[in-house]
C-alpha cells in the first residue's frame, strides 16, 4: 500500500501532536519540520479536526494539539481518513493470462496484510518506535 502525500502529512502531524500532549502546537512548526507548505498542511489539518483527532485553538499561543486517545487511535484510523480504501487494492497486472490472475491475487493479499498491519499499531505504539529509531540515530 503506497500513501498519499495528504496520508503521510496527516501521519505526521498526529504523530508530532500526540508526542506533545496537552500543547498547542503551531501549524508552521509542522510544516517547517516536514518541508511542506502551511496552506497545504492547513487542509489536512482541517479533516484531521473534522474526524475528532485535533483540536485548533486560534490567536496567541494557538495550534493544534492532539484529542484523540494515542491508546486507541490506529495508523489505520488516520490513513481512512485520507484514502480511498476502494481505490486502495493494488491494480491488477494488465492482461487475464494465469499469471496476470495469479500476481493480482498476492498484491490484494499484501494489500490486506499492509491494512491488517496498520490497523494494529496505535498512535501511542507508534511513539514508542518513534523515541527507539531516535535513540538509534547517530
Amino acid at each position: 500500500m503506497k500513501l498519499q502525500k495528504n496520508t503521510r502529512l496527516a501521519l505526521y502531524s498526529v504523530l508530532e501532536f500526540a508526542a506533545r500532549p496537552g500543547e498547542h502546537v503551531p501549524a508552521a512548526e509542522v510544516a517547517a519540520k516536514y518541508g511542506e507548505s502551511l496552506h497545504h498542511l492547513a487542509k489536512v489539518l482541517s479533516e484531521l479536526a473534522r474526524a475528532g483527532i485535533v483540536d485548533s485553538v486560534r490567536g496567541v499561543g494557538g495550534g493544534y494539539r492532539f484529542a484523540a486517545n494515542p491508546r486507541r487511535l490506529t495508523l489505520l484510523d488516520v490513513i481512512r481518513l485520507f484514502e480511498n480504501q476502494g481505490a486502495a487494492a493494488p491494480a491488477a497486472p494488465e492482461g487475464d493470462t494465469p499469471v496476470d490472475r495469479a500476481l493480482g491475487q498476492v498484491l490484494a493479499e499484501i494489500d490486506q496484510i499492509a491494512q491488517a498491519t496498520f490497523g494494529s499499531i496505535t498512535v501511542a505504539t507508534m511513539l514508542g518506535m518513534v523515541e527507539r529509531a531516535a535513540k538509534r540515530a547517530p
